[in-house]
């Protein structure tokens, strides 16, 4: 307790000093915070875009539909499947789809799209789509009308209950062409989905491709997306070779690739940013030694022994750290949710070069707690390795040199 005390008194002896060391440390802290913080959460808004809006984390087809993407490689649709895939208590829900190519017109504009035809109430509970309404009405499962992305409705001069035309190839080549009234349009951030996509009652969609009770995938709600890879598995093995059961890392592997290169990327800056912490912890401390040279000579000729003084740097190094990191870590807290709720948006050409790579130009946080817990104990690991030279020092200190001008 002693020894605690006099580090506690320490370290406020000489204030300017301490405060330069603990400004390191709450800038360090709160500077990886954030860069670690950013990084995840633009990439959980990324996949959240691509995957949750759309792809779902796990989909179910027939066998080789992946590969040739065509009604012809659709199936039935059972409550038996359905039931052996909501039975997996790690699968929250499911919602069948029918999907195919289509040209959409109206008047003298005409743009190749993506045909989506979906149980409305099961897809909002999967992919919460209701959530991307930006004008109009949701559709019901008995409408005869359309939700179109709002790129698309711009480029078709499109209004809500304007008529849109949609011609394509039906099941087994019949033709399929009809008229459709504009219920509502559907705002989503990635460019790709909203430059090209219209959705409709699946019913609908399996009168307008004559197939009738057949879809083309199952999209699959998982509750715990850390066990993706087990529950694909448990799901394959229960289906059986009938039907493929794919991820959404194997459906999009140029988002994920993407997201490793950038991980790479972004560790590399960390390593930067945690050396730039150490000069500057580093710094300090050697300030400190400088300062203190004649005052740890006087401790030892008096008799306090070095392995006394050596732990009583160390208390004064955490106490130091300690405080850093707690103020470090209560600022970065309201700052990381501020910039959640109100997250960086790119405009310009720097907005316009992400939606030509198919990325919404906006950069939120992400707020999980280990987060902030891993760049504090990172910093404070930091601090304390670094705290070790005065040890070293102290440990060789001669008391006749040390009080020498």
């Amino acid at each position: 307790m002693f020894l605690i005390r006099m580090a506690w008194k320490n370290i406020w002896r000489n204030r300017n000093r301490t405060m330069i060391t603990m400004a390191s440390i709450y800038f360090a802290v709160i500077l990886s915070v954030l860069a670690d913080s950013l990084q995840d959460g633009v990439f959980d808004n990324l996949i959240k875009n691509m995957v949750s809006y759309y792809t779902g984390y796990v989909q179910v087809h027939k066998t080789g539909y992946w590969d040739e993407q065509v009604l012809d490689n659709s199936f039935e649709s059972s409550i038996r499947t359905e039931a052996k895939i909501i039975s997996l208590n790690e699968t929250g829900g499911l919602t069948g789809r029918l999907e195919s190519f289509v040209l959409a017109s109206s008047n003298d504009q005409t743009k190749g799209s993506l045909l989506v035809g979906i149980d409305p109430e099961n897809e909002s509970k999967v992919t919460n789509l209701k959530t991307k309404l930006h004008e109009g009405d949701f559709i019901k499962a008995d409408d005869q009308s359309v939700l179109l992305s709002e790129g698309l409705a711009e480029r078709l001069n499109l209004r809500l209950t304007d008529t849109i035309v949609l011609l394509g190839q039906g099941y087994h080549g019949a033709t399929a062409a009809g008229k459709y009234p504009v219920k509502g349009i559907l705002k989503f951030g990635t460019p790709a989905m909203n430059d090209r996509t219209v959705f409709m009652p699946l019913k609908a969609s399996q009168d307008l491709f004559q197939a009738y009770g057949m879809i083309t995938s199952y999209i699959l709600l998982v509750n715990d997306t850390e066990q993706l890879n087990t529950i694909s598995a448990a799901v394959k093995k229960s289906l059986g070779s009938n039907y493929e059961v794919m991820t959404w890392e194997e459906m999009l592997p140029d988002i994920k690739q993407h997201i490793e290169s950038d991980s790479r990327n972004m560790k590399f800056i960390q390593g930067i940013l945690y050396l730039l912490i150490c000069f500057g912890i580093f710094g300090t401390l050697l300030m400190m030694l400088e300062e203190r040279k004649i005052e740890m000579g006087m401790l030892v000729a008096i008799g306090m022994k070095k392995m006394q003084l050596a732990i009583l740097l160390l208390l004064e190094s955490l106490f130091t750290l300690l405080s850093g990191c707690i103020f470090g870590l209560l600022t970065s807290i309201p700052l990381v949710y501020y910039l959640k709720l109100n997250p960086i948006k790119l405009s310009g050409d720097a907005a316009e070069a992400y939606q030509r790579f198919g990325f919404e130009p906006v950069f939120p946080t992400s707020s999980d707690p280990e987060i902030f817990l891993n760049q504090a104990l990172v910093v404070l690991v930091i601090g304390l390795v670094l705290s070790l030279y005065p040890v070293y020092k102290v440990i060789r200190l001669d008391p006749i040199k040390s009080m020498k001008r």
